[in-house]
């Protein structure tokens, strides 16, 4: 059975950092894309970057380009997401997730179906 596992998030004042970290198991990432995405309260998840299985072409969403970085380790099975230079509006829930056939384009995403139980980032003053 597949399990992705999200830790790491927490409180941040604004201009701070956060890493987070997703543990996939029960399947070998090496020929999955990844990706992590976030849902703010009463708003739609959102698919805010992607690496796929040969760590080519990152794709990030213009919300976090420049701020975020997404990253694996496939020895670990882990994936993470380096977030700089936080913002209120980077308040949300964040999800991790695998694919062998879909993507993050901006604005949507296909492709994607399984979810881990998400990790908390408030960001706040």
């Amino acid at each position: 059975q597949v399990q992705l596992v999200e830790s790491g998030g927490g409180s941040m004042q604004p201009g701070g950092s956060l890493k987070l970290s997703c543990l996939v198991s029960g399947l070998s990432l090496n020929d999955y894309a990844v990706a992590w995405f976030r849902q703010a309260p009463g708003k739609e998840r959102e698919g805010i970057a992607c690496i796929s299985d040969n760590d080519e072409r990152p794709f990030y969403a213009d919300s976090v380009t420049r701020r975020f970085t997404i990253s694996r380790d496939n020895a670990k099975n882990m994936v993470y997401l380096q977030m700089d230079s936080l913002k209120p509006e980077d308040t949300a829930v964040y999800y991790c997730a695998k694919t062998s056939t879909g993507w993050i384009t901006s604005g949507s995403y296909y492709g994607f179906g399984s979810w881990g139980q998400g990790t908390q980032v408030t960001v706040s003053s």
